[in-house]
């Protein structure tokens, strides 16, 4: 199959399994191009095949040598049809690290169930013994609530009254003015009970009760605080009160492992062109913006540059793990640099259709987006036919 990339608004329905692996090596390059990480030795990631999770993976095997287990969705494909870019991710993942001598095995199901949570420990205990890292990185719009059974969609909203501001689709160029309106209390509730810390809390209860986590064990989930500009549609919108559930979840768990030397944390990362990301109207064209301004700055970074940043001097830096006032690990340090957020706030003031390729890095965004499902990539070849039926001989697939 000759494989082009499809859009249907922010996602791609195609992606490209040659691509998807350059895409992976060039994040392991980075990698290996670091000094070593003194970090975990068996590592379970929740949410592991695309964004932070998948780059937390990496930095975990090929920066600090660990084994690893993957969580993620099963989205293999056919011979007609291409898996997802997370399936291809992993599949490139899991060749590097049998080459490298790593133990390394994927758990396909719902992270959301209790029948792959205990999977998980079954594979857990058989092949690793324990896990002295947790990575929670889960981005769902759905989840099935475990005290009612009813299957709830999480929604990005404003909270208390609508929202207007300027937001840009970024196959077009197009920016427009958007409108967006508030979440009802019950929107707001079942965003948290997808996105908030509850089933992390379940996950490690899973893992401590299985007799898998170790006893100095530490565990993380990312979060996202970012500027002024979209702070109405993202921190004090639907999605914030998800994530301050998150947080909130962080202290809980850290007095539960700090019993037994054990460590919780959250990450506050800075915005990035992800799957999620792409999703939620005006931060396309903030992120646009400012990685026009971080490049220029020579501050910019992606997930990889984030992750090794997180592992290398946060969470496993020799004098400790520094955090701010709530507790939270912060990696958004430089997006929130006072200068960064001026000229990104001036940019703000000025875009439009007729300048955004001039004032911001529109087309580093969409380059990044199509990267993440394996198209445009350089040294590959798109005319070439591919086979899209990939194989991952170490996933297990979990039986619903």
């Amino acid at each position: 199959m000759i494989i082009k990339p499809r859009t249907r608004g922010f996602i791609c329905t195609t992606s490209h399994p040659v691509g998807c692996a350059r895409h992976v090596e060039q994040q392991m390059e980075y990698v290996k191009s670091k000094p070593a990480v003194k970090g975990p030795k068996n590592v379970l990631v929740i949410g592991a095949s695309t964004g932070y999770g998948l780059s937390s993976r990496i930095v975990a095997a090929f920066g600090a040598g660990a084994n690893t287990i993957g969580v993620y969705r099963p989205s293999a494909g056919s011979e007609k049809r291409t898996a997802s870019a997370g399936w291809y991710n992993s599949a490139a993942f899991e060749a590097a690290a049998e080459e490298a001598g790593l133990i390394s095995y994927s758990v396909t199901g719902d992270a959301f169930t209790e029948e792959t949570k205990q999977k998980t420990v079954d594979v857990i205990r058989e092949k690793l013994g324990q896990v002295d890292l947790v990575v929670y990185s889960v981005a769902a719009p759905r989840r099935q609530d475990p005290a009612t059974g009813e299957m709830v969609n999480s929604v990005l909203k404003p909270i208390g009254e609508p929202y207007t501001n300027k937001t840009v689709n970024f196959h077009t160029g197009e920016v427009t003015p958007i409108t967006i309106d508030p979440a009802t209390e019950e929107e707001v509730q079942h965003t948290v009970t997808v996105m908030g810390g509850d089933d992390w809390q379940l996950w490690i209860h899973a893992l401590k009760e299985g007799g898998v986590l170790a006893e100095n064990a530490v565990t993380i989930a990312y979060s996202y605080i970012g500027s002024d500009i979209t702070q109405a549609i993202y921190r004090e919108g639907s999605i914030g009160q998800a994530k301050d559930h998150l947080e909130a979840t962080a202290h809980t768990l850290n007095e539960t492992l700090g019993e037994t030397g054990g460590r919780a944390y959250v990450a506050v990362s800075k915005a990035l062109v992800t799957q999620s990301s792409s999703a939620i109207p005006v931060v396309p064209l903030y992120v646009s913006a400012l990685y026009k301004v971080m490049k220029e700055k020579g501050l910019h970074e992606g997930t990889i540059e984030q992750m090794y940043r997180l592992f290398a001097d946060r969470l496993y830096h020799a004098e400790g793990t520094a955090v701010d006032e709530k507790g939270r690990i912060r990696i958004d340090d430089w997006e929130l640099q006072e200068d960064v957020q001026e000229e990104v706030r001036r940019i703000w003031d000025e875009i439009s259709t007729d300048n955004i390729n001039e004032l911001s890095d529109l087309e580093g965004y969409r380059k990044e987006f199509f990267q993440l499902f394996g198209f445009e990539m350089d040294g590959v070849d798109y005319e070439a036919d591919v086979n899209p039926d990939v194989k991952i001989p170490q996933a297990i697939t979990v039986s619903e």
